[in-house]
């Protein structure tokens, strides 16, 4: 480069300057561009694919899922059957709590009639009618809590609220000292034809 006139060697770092620039303008222009193009292909085409999978998936178990419904529209009719209050709403509920509480150590003495309600204000097209008992007695709190527990696991459509617990009214001995008198409203889901 020392044997060049100055005025070559201007030219030859023109041209290496606007030879660079040209490949750098080449680059970022449609290299780069190609580049970040293909990357959003190559994810649309994982997305697809994904998508794909899963309809795959959902076809090869289509015949699980029709299993599970038509058990899980059994469950629910075999449900519905015990909905069925069949005659009076309060003597049904009455009958069915009278028989549940036979093995364990829990007395109710206080049923009140039955209230029930067309419909919830909260859920639109429900198709159940509600019926509400309030009922009371004593029992030991181990055994409550036991009666408590399989009433609720025993018979879904039956929800308990507003228990209210207190000592039961005091006697002379230790062991009626530990026993609770109890009130509680047991709410009960009746199908709406019977």
């Amino acid at each position: 480069m020392n044997k060049l006139s100055k005025q070559k060697r201007d030219q030859l770092i023109l041209v290496i300057l606007v030879t660079g620039l040209g490949i750098s303008g080449i680059w970022f222009g449609l290299i780069s561009f190609q580049n970040s193009h293909l990357q959003d292909l190559s994810d649309r085409t994982a997305a697809v694919r994904h998508n794909l999978d899963k309809i795959d998936q959902a076809v090869k178990h289509a015949e699980q899922v029709e299993t599970d419904l038509a058990g899980a529209g059994k469950t629910l009719l075999e449900l519905e059957e015990d909905m069925a209050a069949a005659g009076d709403l309060s003597g049904w509920m009455v009958t069915t709590i009278r028989k549940f509480k036979l093995p364990y150590k829990v007395e109710i003495p206080q049923y009140s009639s039955a209230e029930p309600t067309d419909r919830l204000n909260f859920l639109p097209r429900f198709p159940y009618k509600l019926a509400t008992l309030r009922i009371g007695g004593t029992a030991y709190f181990h055994d409550f809590g036991k009666f408590l527990a399989d009433f609720e696991n025993t018979f879904p459509q039956f929800r308990v609220l507003n228990l209210e617990l207190e000592p039961a009214p005091s006697s002379s001995t230790t062991t009626e000292k530990e026993r609770l008198s109890f009130q509680m409203d047991i709410v009960a889901l009746i199908k709406p034809n019977t």
